[in-house]
């Protein structure tokens, strides 16, 4: 019977010992949370830009009926599914300033706008008179960056409205974007 109780035991204690486990201990107090870091700077994702490149010499082109001078400039990367979904931004540099296509102004005497045609790789500038009585140069002069927003999801009832880049400026657009001016 001795030896019977002390298997017992020994059981009992064995089985005491399996049961507990390091989670039975008392609960201790949790730290607090860090402060959050401060936000980093909006990365390009899957934005691609040029850099200020000059087109070749413009020639006559008609184009619509509407005749003009039109010269184009290489996008490699300007795809089908950017045609279709992403939004294409134009902009030219002349006289310390930046402007985004379509830019109309007078020039020439005469009311005249330059504008973006965009088609697979490849952008043209246009540039036609208003009045339609012959045309206003195009210098080789003028430097030309277009920035390259591929389509993401579509948006949905009750989601933001996708983002209008067109009404922002060229400084807006490439702070958005960490884009260097």
């Amino acid at each position: 019977m001795k030896i019977l109780k002390t298997i017992f035991t020994l059981l009992s204690i064995a089985l005491f010992a399996v049961s507990c486990s390091g989670d039975d201990g008392a609960d201790g107090t949790n730290g607090t949370n860090g402060v959050d870091g401060q936000k980093g700077a909006t990365g390009t994702a899957n934005v691609i830009y040029s850099a200020w490149i000059t087109a070749p010499t413009a020639v006559a082109e008609t184009i619509d009926g509407t005749s003009g001078l039109s010269t184009s400039i290489n996008a490699p990367e300007l795809s089908s599914d950017i045609l279709s979904k992403g939004t294409i931004l134009v902009y030219m540099s002349f006289g310390g300033g930046t402007y985004a296509l379509p830019y109309t102004s007078t020039a020439g005497s005469a009311v005249n706008t330059i504008t973006a045609i965009s088609t697979l790789q490849k952008i043209k500038l246009f540039r036609f008179k208003h009045a339609q009585d012959g045309t206003v140069g195009l210098p080789t002069s003028l430097s030309w960056r277009y920035i390259l927003i591929p389509g993401g999801v579509a948006a949905t009832t009750g989601k933001a409205a996708k983002t209008d880049y067109s009404k922002m400026s060229y400084e807006e657009v490439c702070s958005h974007f960490n884009i260097q001016l």
